[in-house]
């Protein structure tokens, strides 16, 4: 894939894997000297439409997310239904789960991504967009988030 697979090379987000979201919203928070965000639950199934690995999921998980400047840091803590995040979670514990982009045309960059050799890993949707997250791993080192606002 060339550079412009995306059609944006702007990371807008960074993702962290937690246990505990109130304590470690707090920790960031005194550490930045900012507000500690409310985190809030994902959205339910019949709205979320959560597929992880083909299949539907009733995963939800808390978020909470710190406006970083041009970076946004989500905090995410999972329940136990199966996902990206609990199966990272539970294989290498806590911290760092994905970068993001902001994208149109999510359908095409999927397919574009997949063709690159990066499967669809998890997708849903959320009030006013919808996500994806790409297993990108073996190429890049990292999981790739689209993110698709309407």
């Amino acid at each position: 894939m060339d550079k412009g697979a995306l059609g944006n090379n702007v990371i807008t987000q960074i993702g962290l894997l937690v246990h505990d979201i109130e304590k470690t919203s707090q920790a960031y928070a005194d550490f930045f000297g900012m507000e500690k965000p409310q985190w809030f639950w994902t959205d339910v199934a019949d709205v979320a439409r959560t597929e992880y690995r083909g299949s539907r999921s009733e995963a939800r998980a808390k978020l909470a997310f710190f406006d970083m400047g041009s970076l946004q840091l989500e905090l995410i803590e999972p329940d136990h239904e199966p996902s990206t995040w609990r199966e990272s979670l539970d294989k290498n514990g806590e911290g760092f789960h994905h970068i993001a982009f902001g994208i149109k045309g999510m359908k095409e960059k999927i397919a574009v991504m997949e063709a690159g050799g990066m499967p669809l890993l998890q997708k849903g949707e959320y009030t006013g967009g919808r996500y994806a997250y790409l297993d990108s791993f073996q190429e890049l080192k990292v999981l790739i988030e689209l993110l698709e606002n309407d």
